[in-house]
């Protein structure tokens, strides 16, 4: 128990530490109007404009039609996997795994139902899924940006330009943290090595193949950008992407920084840094909630077996421990990096049913890289149409009144993806070719059908386990789930974004709600925990609570 409260005390403290000098960092590459000679290079290359701007409905389809050519060209190089450099003798990928594959990555969901190792080649895992980690990262961050800037403008149709946020986002924030995230993986002991299969003698004489893997480098940008796609399929469990506690420390970190850092440049856009501090402690309460949570059940060990054996070390990494795997599992659900350094499956009732509740919450404590922040923003929105209720009065929000267009846009994107969840469990769990994919049954099966569908609604990616996903009807319906959990959000973000940017500033006056002091932090804190039970509560009183009481 000591040693894990430190371990969680340091992870705290660096992210308070570079919260204020990474936020100011980003505030100026998002906001300056200098490019660099490979950005100048790119735009050319691509027939962009970097000097125009672009009006919401402008910046979505420049957000779907990247995303669309991305998610064919990743398809494409998969099923041509066979004839490329690099294959390692492995076929071409299946086709509906393709599909299930190039719509994972391209949503920065990362869902992974193959064994990397045993599935794609160099080119696949560099050229494919290590290029869609970075630009889906970037497109995530593009989007957030462009909804400050919808509450920081006045009397404009502008948002920005898509291609110059993606690049900047891409050059001057992602790569450079990446570069120097991979090389200190590297001298921690993770793997980064290409070549051919080589095979080891055992040490009772057998023999084991190793697949050579650029680990280290996919490794950094897998946590950095909250992807989560693994080299190998036991993902930062195996010794190769994640040897030891301190490679361990830097992974959680690099997994959070930049989602807890945004708010900064939220606050710094919006000209006041108040704002940024109120969603970043919405966003640290309940994060630090949620870990505290986990870390009783799991420490408590809760359960018939758990306590029998005096323990909950099942399904846990032992150069991690149960608390540092269980600040895995929280960080992880909480951000929608996917990554796993332990088997959720095999976590108590309690403490795998907050893994779930994490990703139910939308991922805002702190969420995905850009999706977090936009997604907190949407639940500030909402909270303060609810406080404006309260009182009887049209609510404000920095200085933009949220109206019926504002709050129909807002609620359609809080709804979006439970439907999502709940519509597909429901089709998985009532359905012959769902169920035959179930390894269990019972309120636990249920458990592990609802965390792959809120896993990949959420655009989380990590999985609970013990279900045999890789079969057409789950490649199908888990990838629509992460296609329309991606874009119809990121469609209505920019529509209400583009609506706030129109708005002439509203004066504050004395029936205002302040948004940047403590009342306001538990106003929001305390709408998405009601919102996330009145959606959620019937579904996960069958699943996970339910175990929890038997």
């Amino acid at each position: 128990m000591p040693y894990g409260l430190l371990f969680i005390a340091s992870i705290i403290i660096a992210l308070a530490v570079v919260h204020r000098p990474l936020g100011d960092y980003m505030y100026r590459v998002y906001t300056s109007t200098r490019h660099l000679r490979v950005e100048r290079t790119i735009y050319r290359l691509i027939g962009v404009n970097a000097d125009s701007e672009q009006r919401w409905p402008v910046y979505a389809r420049s957000v779907l039609a990247f995303s669309a050519v991305s998610i064919l060209f990743l398809y494409l190089l998969q099923r041509v996997q066979n004839h490329l450099w690099g294959n390692l003798g492995f076929d071409a990928v299946p086709p509906a795994l393709s599909w299930n594959t190039a719509v994972s990555f391209v949503t920065n969901t990362n869902w992974q139902a193959y064994s990397g190792e045993a599935t794609m080649g160099h080119v696949v895992q560099t050229a494919g899924l290590a290029v869609q980690n970075f630009v889906s990262a970037a497109v995530g961050m593009a989007v957030a940006i462009a909804l400050v800037r919808g509450f920081a403008r006045r009397r404009t149709d502008d948002l920005g330009n898509f291609w110059v946020d993606l690049v900047r986002g891409t050059i001057r924030i992602l790569l450079p943290i990446a570069f120097v995230g991979a090389v200190l993986l590297v001298a921690g002991g993770v793997i980064q090595t290409f070549g051919d299969h080589h095979v080891w003698a055992t040490l009772i004489g057998g023999e084991q193949t190793f697949t050579p893997a650029g680990a280290a480098s996919q490794e950094a940008i897998k946590e950095l950008g909250t992807n989560g796609g693994g080299i190998f399929n036991a993902n930062s469990a195996h010794p190769f992407e994640n040897p030891t506690a301190w490679t361990n420390w830097i992974e959680i970190f690099l997994l959070t920084v930049i989602a807890f850092a945004l708010p900064r440049t939220f606050g710094r856009m919006v000209g006041d840094n108040r704002q940024g501090y109120a969603i970043v402690s919405v966003m640290a309460i309940l994060a630090i909630v949620s870990i505290g949570v986990t870390q009783w059940a799991e420490l408590s060990h809760l359960g018939t077996v758990p306590q029998a054996v005096g323990q909950a070390l099942e399904g846990k990494e032992a150069r991690f421990g149960v608390s540092d795997s269980g600040l895995f599992g929280s960080a992880t659900t909480l951000t929608s990096t996917g990554a796993v350094n332990s088997f959720h499956d095999s976590y108590t009732a309690i403490g795998g049913g907050m893994l779930i509740l994490n990703m139910m919450f939308g991922e805002v404590a702190p969420g995905g890289v850009g999706s977090g922040l936009y997604g907190i923003l949407i639940l500030a929105v909402i909270t303060v149409f609810v406080a404006g209720l309260m009182v009887g009065r049209t609510p404000e929000y920095l200085g933009k009144k949220i109206g019926a267009r504002e709050m129909k846009l807002a609620s359609l994107y809080f709804l979006a993806t439970p439907a999502l969840v709940l519509i597909g469990t429901a089709l998985a769990m009532g359905t012959d070719t769902g169920r035959a994919a179930m390894l269990n049954t019972g309120p636990h099966g249920l458990s592990e059908i609802l965390y792959a569908y809120t896993s990949a609604s959420n655009n989380n990616g990590s999985a609970f386990g013990g279900v045999s996903v890789n079969t057409d009807f789950y490649n199908t319906t888990l990838g629509l789930c992460m296609a329309f959990g991606r874009f119809l959000p990121i469609v209505l973000v920019l529509a209400l974004a583009g609506s706030l940017a129109k708005q002439a500033p509203v004066p504050a006056s004395a029936g205002t709600l302040p948004t940047h002091r403590g009342q306001f932090v538990g106003l929001v804190a305390g709408v998405t925990l009601i919102l996330v039970a009145l959606t959620f509560l019937p579904a996960l009183a069958l699943g996970p609570l339910a175990e929890g009481l038997l």
